[in-house]
């Protein structure tokens, strides 16, 4: 993933920051508690597409 990429990915659903989780090919948003897919590297920021975090899954 380019950092540079990282950089300016904000979550779609409220505008926060994104942590990559490199080993699950994700991007995670800590205040909505959701995670975005990476396909083929490229991130796919749709709110439809994120899966909402276990409540024991750490961010």
């Amino acid at each position: 993933m380019d950092s540079t990429l990282l950089d300016i990915l904000v979550c779609p659903i409220c505008k926060g920051s994104l942590v990559y989780r490199k080993n699950a090919g994700e991007l995670v948003c800590k205040t909505n508690r959701l995670a975005f897919p990476i396909r083929d590297g490229i991130p796919v920021m749709l709110a439809g597409e994120a899966r909402p975090l276990a409540a024991d899954e750490e961010v």
